[in-house]
C-alpha cells in the first residue's frame, strides 16, 4: 500500500470557529477556507487551516446526522480523521477492505481529488486521499478556499507523529492490525516505569517514513496512571497528542508561549544531568532549561521536544513540538520525562469535566 504522508487531520470540535482561532493564535496556522451548507456540507461547518505541510480541518456538527455529533458526546474534542496521502485512493480503499478494514465512505471524486475512508482505531477513521495536483484545492466543491492566502509561513513544518492510547491488552492487536491492513511496520518499542506505574509502547511507521503512530497501553499490574486516566476520560481508544515538527523549537516555543499556549515544565535536575548524559546537542543547556525543552539522542542524531499542557475540558488531547537534528526514533529519556511531567500535572489538577 502506497502510504506517503499525512495529507490532513480532521478535528471535531463543539465550535469550529473558536477551535480554529486557537490554532491560528497559538500555533501560527492560517485559515485557508471554509465549508458548510452553502458549499455542500449540510450537516456541519468546517474551517480549513494550513501551515507549510500541515493541513487541519476543524469541524462542528450542525445536526445529529453528522458523525461529529456522537463523537463529541462520547469523546469531546479530538482527532477524528487521519488523512493518508496515497497514489490511488480507490485502490488503497479496495486493498484495505480486502484485508479486513470496515468501509466507512466509498471513493468520492472531486475534480481530481479522491477521498475514501475505512476504520482506523477506535472512532478514528483513516481517509485515503489521492490528488492529481498536490498543489490544487483541498476539497473542490466542498471547501471554499480564499484566493492568494500564503500558508508557507510559520515555524511548524509537518506532522511528525501521532500518539494513540489504547486499553491494556490492545497494544499488540492494534500494532498487528495496522501492519496487516495499512503496511505500517513496527520500528521501535519501549517499556517505561515511573515509580509504581508503567506503560508499554510500540511505534509503527509507513514504509515511506511519512506516517508514524506511537501506540501506548498501561500496565495493569502496576498502579493506575495517566494512560488509564486518558482512556477513562476520553472513553476509549484515541489520539493522546499530535506532534508538530519544527526546524527551530526554541523559536516555536517562544512564539506559542507568548500567545498563551501552556507548556509542561521540567525539573532543574534534568538539565543538571544533561551535559554529562548527551554532550553537545546544538542548543545551549541554559536555553533548553529556560524553555523546559527536552533533549535526547538516538543512533542517528539529536531530538528536541516539548509538550503542551492539555487545555481540553477532559484534560485528554495535547500537542507536541519536536525538532529532529538527525534523530529518527524516540529517546527513552524523553519518553520518561514526558510521562513524569504529565503525571505531575494530572495529580495536581482537579478532576476532568465528565461529558465535556
Amino acid at each position: 500500500m502506497d502510504i506517503r504522508t499525512i495529507d490532513h487531520l480532521e478535528i471535531y470540535a463543539q465550535d469550529a470557529e473558536e477551535a480554529a482561532a486557537r490554532f491560528c493564535a497559538g500555533y501560527g496556522f492560517t485559515v485557508l477556507g471554509r465549508g458548510g451548507p452553502a458549499t455542500g456540507l449540510p450537516d456541519c461547518t468546517s474551517v480549513l487551516l494550513r501551515q507549510h505541510e500541515i493541513t487541519l480541518v476543524v469541524t462542528s456538527p450542525l445536526s445529529a446526522a453528522h458523525r461529529a455529533h456522537d463523537y463529541l458526546l462520547q469523546h469531546g474534542e479530538g482527532v477524528s480523521v487521519v488523512g493518508l496521502a496515497v497514489g490511488d485512493a480507490s485502490a488503497a480503499f479496495a486493498e484495505a477492505v480486502g484485508r479486513g478494514a470496515t468501509p466507512l465512505a466509498p471513493p468520492q471524486v472531486l475534480d481530481g481529488v479522491t477521498f475514501a475512508s475505512v476504520d482506523g482505531f477506535g472512532d478514528v477513521e483513516h481517509r485515503f486521499v489521492s490528488r492529481r495536483d498536490p498543489a490544487g484545492l483541498f476539497a473542490p466543491g466542498i471547501i471554499a478556499e480564499y484566493p492568494g492566502v500564503d500558508t508557507a509561513t510559520g515555524l511548524l513544518r509537518d506532522v511528525d507523529h501521532l500518539a494513540v492510547c489504547v486499553p491494556a491488552g490492545d497494544l499488540d492487536p492494534l500494532t498487528s492490525r495496522l501492519g496487516r491492513i495499512f503496511e505500517l511496520d513496527q520500528t521501535f518499542e519501549e517499556r517505561i516505569v515511573v515509580g509504581t506505574q508503567a506503560m508499554e509502547s510500540k511505534v509503527v511507521q509507513s514504509r515511506s517514513g511519512g506516517v508514524t503512530f506511537t501506540i501506548i497501553e498501561p500496565d495493569t499490574e502496576r498502579a493506575p496512571g495517566q494512560i488509564d486516566t486518558f482512556i477513562r476520560d476520553h472513553d476509549g481508544v484515541g489520539v493522546q497528542h499530535v506532534a508538530f515538527r519544527t526546524d527551530d523549537i526554541v523559536a516555536g516555543v517562544g512564539f506559542s508561549a507568548q500567545r498563551g499556549v501552556p507548556f509542561l515544565t521540567t525539573p532543574a535536575s534534568y538539565y543538571d544531568a544533561l551535559p554529562a548524559r548527551l554532550g553537545e546537542v546544538g542548543v545551549p543547556v541554559q536555553l533548553l532549561r529556560a524553555f523546559s525543552i527536552l533533549a535526547d539522542r538516538d543512533y542517528a542524531g539529536v531530538m528536541l521536544q516539548i509538550f503542551t499542557a492539555s487545555t481540553h475540558p477532559r484534560r485528554t488531547l495535547f500537542y507536541e513540538l519536536i525538532e529532529r537534528r538527525g534523530a529518527r526514533t524516540f529517546g527513552s529519556n524523553n519518553i520518561k520525562a514526558l510521562y513524569e511531567a504529565v503525571e505531575r500535572e494530572r495529580v495536581s489538577e482537579p478532576a476532568a469535566v465528565p461529558g465535556a
